[in-house]
C-alpha cells in the first residue's frame, strides 16, 4: 500500500506544479498529507513541529544567508557592469568579443552571486545593449547570456549545491570545491562555441574597436576584486580555515568593506540588499522544510527502498543505470524547475546511487548540472523568459535557437565529466574541510 501512495503522492505533486502552486507549499503539503494517511494525523502533526523547530534553529541553514547577502550586495555596488565593462576592454576587440565578454562577466559573477537567473539578468542588462550597439547577431547575443547564466549555479558558490548538500547531507564545502573545475571546463566549452560560431560566420559578432595596454591595465582591479574575493572564500575551504557558513560571512563583509572603500554601497544599497537577502532566504528555508516533509513521507512510503531494490535486481550495469538517471532529470528539467526537479528526486534517487557505488559529491554536480539545462530550454527555459524581459522586441523563438549550439556545449561536459568522474572529486579530495 505505501508504495502506491507514494507514487499516488508524486503525481498530484507534479500536478501541483504544473497547476504553478509555490514548490515549498505543493512539497509541504504532500509530504505531510501523505505522512499522516499512512502513519497518522497526531504523528504527521508532531512530525511538522519537529522538523519546523529543527530546520529552523539548524546552524547549516545559516549558510544560506551569508551566501545570499554576498550575492545581493555585490548586485547592488553595480559589481556586473564593472565585471563586464573590464572583460569588454579586454577581450571586446576580437571577433565575436562582447559575447566572450559575457562569458568571461558571467563566471566572475558566478563567483560572488550563486544563482543563474541572476547571472543572466545581471549581464544581460549590461551586455545586450552593447551588442545591439555593434550588430551582433540577436539569436547569438540572447542565446549566449542565457546560458552564460547557467554557470551561476556550478561555480561556486552555488544556491541548488548548498541545497543539494542540506538534502543529502553532504558537505557544502566539498561540494563548493567540487563545482569549480567543471565551472571553468563549463565557461572554456561556452568560449570555444562562440569561437566556432563566429569562425564560420564572422558577421555573428563583428568585432569591437581595438584597446590599448594602458585601457587593459585599468581595467584589471575590477577581475581583481573577483579572484580576491573567490580566493578567500574557496581558500578558506580548501585550507579547512573556514566552514561553510564562515566562508559565506567573511565573502559578504569583504564585499561590504570593498562597496565601502569604492564608494559604491551606499546605506539604501545595503538596506535594499538585506532585503533582497530576507526575502530569499525565507524562500529557500521554505522550499527546504517541505523537501523534507516530502522526504518523510516518501521515506514511510518505502519507494525509495523498492525503487533501489528493482534497480539493483535489473540486468543492467551500473553505468547504464545512471545514465538512465540522468535522462529522468534531463527530461524532467525541461519541465519543471531545477530546483524543484532536484527537490523532488534526491530523496528518492539517491539510496540507489549510493547502492551503485557511486560518489554523492559527483552526482550532486551531474544532477545540478543537468537539471539547470531545463533554465534554458523549452518549455520552461527560466533564463530565456529573464532575457525576454530585457529585451522584450526579439522573439522567444530567436531567443531559442541561440541556446541550442550552447545546449550542445553543456550536453558534451556533462558526458565529459561522467566518462572522467575524477575531474569532480579531484579539490573535494584535497580539502581538509
Amino acid at each position: 500500500m505505501g508504495p502506491i501512495v507514494g507514487v499516488s503522492g508524486i503525481v498530484i505533486l507534479l500536478l501541483l506544479f504544473t497547476s504553478r502552486v509555490p514548490v515549498a507549499f505543493a512539497m509541504g503539503m504532500m509530504g505531510f498529507l501523505g505522512f499522516s494517511y499512512l502513519v497518522s494525523m497526531d504523528a504527521g502533526l508532531e512530525m511538522i513541529a519537529i522538523d519546523l523547530f529543527e530546520i529552523f534553529s539548524s546552524y547549516n541553514l545559516t549558510v544560506i544567508p551569508m551566501f545570499v547577502l554576498m550575492g545581493c550586495v555585490a548586485f547592488r555596488m553595480g559589481m556586473s557592469r564593472r565585471i563586464f565593462d573590464a572583460s569588454y576592454v579586454v577581450l571586446g576587440s576580437v571577433r565575436g568579443g562582447l559575447a566572450l565578454a559575457s562569458i568571461l562577466g558571467s563566471a566572475a559573477f558566478a563567483a560572488i552571486c550563486g544563482s543563474t537567473n541572476a547571472t543572466a539578468a545581471a549581464m544581460g542588462t549590461v551586455a545586450l545593449p552593447q551588442m545591439k550597439r555593434y550588430d551582433y547577431d540577436d539569436s547569438l547575443a540572447t542565446g549566449c547570456v542565457a546560458s552564460a547564466g547557467t554557470l551561476g549555479i556550478l561555480i561556486p558558490p552555488s544556491a541548488l549545491l548548498i541545497i543539494y548538500g542540506i538534502i543529502s547531507e553532504q558537505s557544502i564545502g566539498k561540494l563548493f570545491m567540487a563545482g569549480i573545475i567543471p565551472g571553468l571546463i563549463l565557461a572554456l566549452a561556452f568560449v570555444a562555441t562562440v569561437y566556432i560560431l563566429c569562425w564560420r560566420n564572422p558577421m555573428l559578432g563583428p568585432p569591437g574597436p581595438p584597446t590599448t595596454l594602458i585601457q587593459k591595465l585599468k581595467s584589471m582591479p575590477a577581475l581583481i576584486e573577483v579572484a580576491i574575493l573567490f580566493a578567500l572564500v574557496l581558500g578558506g575551504l580548501m585550507t579547512g580555515w573556514f566552514s561553510a557558513t564562515q566562508a559565506g560571512a567573511a565573502g559578504a563583509a569583504a564585499i561590504c568593506l570593498l562597496g565601502l572603500v569604492r564608494r559604491s554601497l551606499n546605506w539604501q544599497g545595503l538596506i535594499d540588499a538585506s532585503k533582497d537577502t530576507l526575502l530569499i532566504t525565507c524562500m529557500v528555508m521554505f522550499v527546504v522544510f517541505g523537501a523534507i516533509l516530502f522526504g518523510r513521507f516518501m521515506a514511510v512510503s518505502k519507494i525509495p527502498f523498492v525503487l533501489s531494490g528493482w534497480i539493483g535486481g535489473l540486468a543492467l550495469p551500473p553505468t547504464l543505470i545512471i545514465i538512465l538517471i540522468i535522462l529522468l532529470h534531463l527530461i524532467g528539467g525541461c519541465f519543471m524547475d531545477g530546483l524543484a526537479m532536484i527537490m523532488l528526486t534526491v530523496p528518492i534517487l539517491l539510496p540507489t546511487v549510493l547502492a551503485l557505488g557511486y560518489d554523492p559529491i559527483w552526482f550532486g554536480i551531474i544532477i545540478t548540472l543537468i537539471v539547470e539545462m531545463g533554465a534554458i530550454t523549452p518549455p520552461v527555459g527560466i533564463n530565456v523568459y529573464v532575457i525576454k524581459g530585457i529585451v522584450p522586441d526579439t522573439p522567444l523563438q530567436t531567443i531559442f535557437r541561440g541556446i541550442f549550439p550552447f545546449l550542445w556545449a553543456l550536453v558534451a561536459v556533462s558526458i565529459f565529466l561522467t566518462l572522467f568522474p575524477g575531474i569532480v572529486t579531484f579539490l573535494p579530495g584535497l580539502t581538509g574541510y
